[in-house]
């Protein structure tokens, strides 16, 4: 067989170290570059390929010029160029088949590649002021592995610097420690991080740049210690290190996570003094905090700011504002930044199209989501499993679990493995249709394929269970989560108080709440709406009084769930009175009515005067407000 195959090897190039035992000052470490070429030359003579989705006995074999048979590779389109006797095999189009919901035969052509290779770690990669690209891992020495592997563990900080004193100080040790804080990053080891970076701040003979100050910041930032992150930043500069756009961003993100939107406007004054203006990596990093904080209001205000200010929106600003929309469906208005991006030439990237598959995918919108999923291969991207995965969310919301199914089978027969999160999706599919045996195949060959089930995989089947009223089954469920060593938690009890009230079992309701009250499982606020909405209904109002009265005693405060659904109670007897009281009481505690505790008004009202009182009162409370209640 005419075949070379040439490895050019990897080529690394050194950051640049700080300075050892010298007071010269480092700003910035250089980046580094991997150089990875894979060269082959093979001439074939023809090929037979056998499709993915059809089982025969027929082999796939290739064969060369001399008739000898070629070695396993990977599988990809190819035809013969009949105009040439023995020449070149070029590449063609090769096209993905499926049926879709409506019967019909679709097609998915392969595109380019979606990625650089570790690209599909999304939203991994160190961003902000590490000096390595996205997604682009370095790779470590032996003795990095080690420190690593010692560093990972809940070790005595006193152990961890003893080791790190032992190392020479070297422009190689350096490095190691870079990648290897680095590393523990992508880990989320911010502990370890704190630790290795205090070690080279105040006990090491380095001197550190701007980078390591970045790395802690981060640290204390996600561990919402904002004053520890602004020591870290202060003492940057009494060592004169120059901080950059990176710098300011971390810091942002810090007070973001803490709730300090008056010390993170404070960071914009800081830039200026500087005199560095804010760019799109500040206003991004502005963005995502307050996004991740639960402010989204205030994320959408930063960013008409951003656009006044003549600061240019990235990719990563569209599609985090997508994000947004799709979180709270508004998939309209997600479609609506959409538009804006391309309007402003700015290319969508995958993330952006699978941000705006997701938004559509919230609301069902499965023809929608599909439409879109197509313009993501027609911009030259080939779906991975984050794009699948969207698209099967919108099946299984739209209520079509056969129609997941297929997106499922396609997305194995284009050559995507399927994730944790894509059998949990197949699970929920056919959870909420009803069809609970289907939803035990699928967890059961997610164990069997080796992915470990999460706490969230056995809520889902515990909730196709549920639906069908089997408490046998999801009594087992909960066991076998405990076997499995998973800890039940909260949620998983609120979930089996839901299913007891919904089947009247008040005796078992109970005993889960009495056991919850002995711990370690602490009721929220959730299992008292669950409590007090059935025993509401079930006309127990004595009990459900009780169990209201009983909140401040256990430092909860009624929600609007909470005060609906005790309104509920009485609006189902029909005691207008009662229910009108009840009002009062919840907007004096300073609980805003929504759509659903109008609708509970409403159906206690008896007579015109009555229904024209609610619609008078509750239209004065939401006067103010942004969002005004339909009625």
């Amino acid at each position: 067989m005419l075949a070379e195959l040439r490895l050019i090897h990897i080529t690394q190039l050194e950051t640049t170290p700080p300075c050892i035992h010298t007071t010269s000052v480092v700003t910035s470490s250089e980046v580094m570059a991997f150089d990875k070429r894979l060269i082959v030359d093979c001439t074939f003579n023809y090929i037979f390929i056998e499709p993915r989705s059809y089982k025969s006995g027929f082999r796939c074999e290739a064969k060369n010029l001399s008739g000898e048979a070629v070695g396993k590779g990977k599988r990809e389109g190819l035809h013969i160029d009949k105009k040439s006797s023995g020449g070149a095999v070029g590449k063609s189009k090769r096209e993905g088949l499926y049926i879709d919901k409506q019967g019909k035969w679709r097609s998915f052509e392969p595109k380019k590649l979606s990625r650089k290779p570790c690209g599909s770690l999304r939203g991994r990669g160190w961003k902000y002021g590490s000096g390595f690209v996205d997604g682009i891992f370095p790779v470590l020495s032996p003795i990095a592995l080690q420190i690593l592997d010692f560093a990972q563990n809940d070790i005595d900080p006193n152990q961890l610097w003893g080791s790190l004193d032992t190392l020479p100080a070297s422009h190689t040790t350096w490095d190691d420690i870079i990648n290897v804080v680095v590393q523990l990053r992508f880990k989320k080891k911010w502990d370890s991080i704190v630790l290795i970076c205090e070690w080279v701040l105040h006990k090491s003979s380095f001197k550190p740049d701007v980078m390591c100050y970045n790395l802690l910041i981060d640290a204390y930032g996600q561990k919402s210690l904002y004053k520890d992150a602004e020591s870290a930043y202060l003492e940057l500069l009494e060592n004169r290190c120059v901080p950059t756009e990176d710098t300011y961003a971390l810091l942002l993100k810090a007070y973001c996570k803490s709730g300090l939107l008056g010390k993170a406007e404070a960071v914009f004054s800081e830039m200026r003094k500087y005199g560095l203006p804010p760019s799109a990596v500040v206003y991004n990093a502005y963005i995502d905090g307050l996004m991740k904080g639960g402010n989204p209001q205030k994320a959408e205000v930063i960013f008409q700011r951003m656009k006044r200010d003549c600061c240019e929106p990235s990719v990563d600003t569209y599609t985090m504002l997508i994000n947004l929309y799709g979180k709270a469906n508004k998939s309209y208005m997600a479609l609506k930044v959409f538009d804006e991006m391309r309007s402003q030439k700015c290319k969508p990237n995958i993330c952006t199209y699978t941000a705006l598959v997701n938004a559509f995918a919230r609301e069902g919108h499965c023809e929608k989501a599909e439409e879109i999923f197509e313009q993501l291969q027609e911009a030259g991207y080939e779906p991975d499993v984050y794009a699948y995965n969207a698209l099967l969310e919108a099946y299984s919301r739209a209520g079509y679990p056969y129609g997941a199914a297929e997106i499922f089978s396609l997305m194995q027969h284009m050559g995507c493995e399927p994730d944790r999160a894509s059998y949990n999706i197949m699970v929920d599919a056919y959870g909420r249709a009803g069809l609970h045996e289907d939803a035990q195949a699928v967890f059961k060959e997610m164990v069997r394929m080796g992915i470990s089930p999460t706490m969230k995989s056995h809520m889902l089947l515990l909730s196709a269970y549920s639906r069908t009223g089997n408490v046998a089954k999801c009594e087992d469920i909960v066991n076998q989560m405990q076997k499995s060593g998973l800890e039940p938690d909260t949620f998983v009890f609120n979930s089996m108080l839901n299913l007891y009230g919904r089947l009247g079992q008040f005796g078992k309701m109970e005993e889960v709440l009495a056991a919850m009250d002995k711990g370690p499982y602490v009721a929220d606020i959730s299992t008292y709406n669950i409590l007090i909405n059935v025993y509401g209904r079930a006309g127990f109002l004595e009990r459900m009084e009780e169990l209201f009265q009983s909140l401040p005693t256990k430092s909860l405060k009624p929600d609007v769930v909470t005060w609906t659904s005790r309104l509920g109670a009485y609006s189902r007897k029909k005691l207008y009175k009662r229910c009108f009281e009840i009002f009062e009481e919840m907007i004096d505690s300073g609980c805003y009515p929504d759509g659903g505790t109008a609708k509970v008004l409403l159906s206690a009202c008896s007579s015109e005067e009555q229904i024209e009182q609610v619609t008078t009162v509750i239209r004065t409370v939401h006067k103010n407000m942004k969002t005004v209640l339909p009625l």
